[in-house]
């Protein structure tokens, strides 16, 4: 009994020591092992994984999801500083208003930091494969099939017929200033109330702005279109019935003060300046120079000695009054209004008709966003874009199908120059791509409420593309005029420094009477009241270039003012406003 006592208080002493299985024993204990804290590691290898939609002329596409490789799974943050893309919740997108285009680039790179939970970052550029819609597929290009007959069901050629007058005054007029001479003031004035108001009288003529016709489809007004497309109908205030304001009513036009004989309204200034143009012949060929007032330096006819250069002025004019008036207001606002039902037994439905002459007045190329920018500007690129491309190969360009005309090329030019990124080619073209969508998708047949509001978001949207690629081009002249003064202010210049001056001035003056006429513009106004926005610009701007030194350095500060309203009505970049 003893012994078992002592067996067990060995037992527990064996225990107690801790005791081996084999009977050693020892005095220590085994050391114990603390925790591990893990050290953080910073994220690599950050990968795109591409949307399956993701392609070319796209506004505000979703490029697709970004990952990274990292010790952990969540806490990833991704950001760039990119000004073209923006990044939610890892998703790689382009800014709102911008569309990548395979014709500038195949390729484009982005610079993409991410940041882990702990703070550590990862900076890696990636390369995004720009997906090219082949114009082929109909995808991005305005071209739409007739329900109704074969062929196509897009229609606006009256409205290129107007695009190729217009572009016919300025070339005529540039040809009697240069040999002025040669033409009598009668002459010169039939030739433009023709080509201003008697579409029949000039039909048949050749067209001379062109230069060799050879590989025109087109080469007289009338193989464009039929009779009756003068520009003095179609001008804001003579076809009345589907504008926001009434153009003829006192005060209604603004923006210029000086109307000579002619009335206070758009085509009263047209005529004006032709006035002028004539009154300008007559004086040379009597024998008197035309001198810049206040000075012996002898100018061309087309320039008035006040430095008023009617051919930009008449130009840019009517890109406003005609084009810009009827594609908005006409068109792409009260032509809305029509019944989407075939036309008689036209190709299209009075609907399609009204959106598809909305988007002629524009007067890009079918194809306009297969070509890269500086194809549409004729700046470079490729030898069969150069403002104009064959698109069905049949060795001749159509003037209503394959040539890029006014603001369109206008807003390539300021793409061109944005010092950051600003795309107002894709801005318009993809919206009347897709309204023209809608339209061709529902033929003959009412639109929903919803497929009317989608319309009409796409019409607006358009015009207000093809508004900003006006204001850019009006701050683009600003900054050349601004650039001009300093010469001007030496009283010291030559007759092409002059020439420039006011060409600069009448192309900054002419596209900023534009901005008023259409009902989407932030400066639309009622029939009884200006927006006051607008008569300060214009009132900054004046209705002549300033000549005097002295007073050159507060006419070039009104016109920093006059851009610092452009920039905050249309929200421009600073920098790019700037360098622009």
């Amino acid at each position: 009994m003893m012994l078992r006592k002592s067996l067990l208080a060995s037992a527990v002493l064996a225990a107690t020591l801790g005791l081996t299985g084999c009977g050693g024993s020892s005095d220590k204990k085994d050391p114990v092992t603390p925790p591990v804290t893990p050290t953080n590691q910073a994220p690599t290898a950050i990968a795109l994984t591409v949307s399956s939609d993701f392609s070319e002329d796209m506004l505000g596409a979703v490029v697709g999801q970004l990952s990274a490789t990292d010790d952990s799974t969540s806490g990833l943050v991704f950001t760039t500083n990119d000004v073209r893309f923006t990044i939610t919740d890892g998703v790689l997108s382009l800014k709102e208003n911008l569309a990548l285009n395979f014709e500038d680039a195949a390729t484009v790179d982005v610079e993409v930091t991410v940041t882990d939970a702990g703070g550590l970052t990862f900076t890696d550029t990636l390369t995004i494969n720009v997906v090219d819609l082949d114009a082929q597929n109909g995808v991005n290009v305005y071209e739409f099939a007739s329900t109704f007959t074969d062929g196509s069901s897009v229609s606006y050629t009256g409205q290129i017929a107007r695009h190729a007058l217009s572009a016919e005054i300025k070339e005529y007029m540039s040809t009697v200033s240069s040999d002025v001479a040669s033409y009598t003031p009668e002459q010169v004035s039939a030739q433009l109330n023709a080509l201003w108001g008697d579409y029949a009288a000039i039909s048949e003529s050749n067209m001379t702005f062109l230069g060799d016709l050879t590989n025109f489809e087109q080469k007289t007004f009338a193989d464009i279109s039929g009779s009756g497309k003068e520009l003095s109908g179609k001008v804001a205030g003579n076809d009345g019935s589907k504008m926001y304001k009434d153009w003829l009513a006192a005060g209604s036009f603004v923006g210029w003060s000086d109307f000579g004989t002619q009335a206070a309204t758009p085509e009263g200034l047209i005529k004006h300046l032709l006035d002028l143009f004539v009154a300008q012949v007559a004086k040379v060929n009597s024998g008197e120079a035309n001198k810049v007032v206040g000075t012996d330096v002898v100018i061309p006819v087309h320039i008035t000695p006040e430095g008023l250069d009617l051919v930009q002025l008449v130009q840019k004019h009517t890109l406003g009054a005609v084009m810009f008036s009827q594609g908005t207001d006409d068109y792409l606002e009260e032509g809305l209004n029509s019944d989407n039902v075939q036309d008689g037994t036209k190709a299209y439905t009075k609907l399609a008709h009204q959106f598809d002459e909305g988007f002629g007045y524009f007067g890009a190329s079918r194809n306009y966003l297969e070509y890269s920018d500086k194809e549409i500007a004729i700046k470079g690129g490729r030898d069969e874009f150069q403002g104009k491309n064959d698109i069905n190969s049949n060795g001749t360009i159509d003037l209503g199908a394959e040539f890029v005309w006014g603001n369109s090329s206008n807003a390539a030019k300021r793409d061109l120059g944005a010092t950051n990124p600003i795309d107002l080619t894709a801005e318009a073209m993809t919206h009347f791509i897709a309204g023209r969508k809608i339209l061709a998708d529902v033929v003959g047949t009412p639109l929903s409420d919803e497929q009317m509001t989608q319309l009409k978001a796409h019409a607006k949207a358009a015009s207000l593309g093809w508004e900003k690629a006006i204001a850019a081009t009006v701050i683009h002249y600003i900054n050349d005029s601004i650039a001009d003064l300093a010469v001007i202010k030496t009283g010291e210049f030559t007759a092409d420094q002059f020439a420039t001056y006011a060409k600069h001035w009448g192309e900054m003056k002419g596209f900023a009477l534009n901005l008023q006429f259409s009902p989407y513009s932030p400066f639309a106004h009622s029939a009884t009241a200006a927006n006051a926005d607008f008569v300060s610009l214009h009132t900054l701007f004046k209705d002549a270039p300033v000549l005097d030194a002295s007073a050159v350095d507060a006419y070039a500060a009104d016109l920093i003012k006059a851009r610092d309203i452009l920039q905050a009505a249309y929200n421009f970049d600073a920098d790019t406003v700037a360098d622009w």
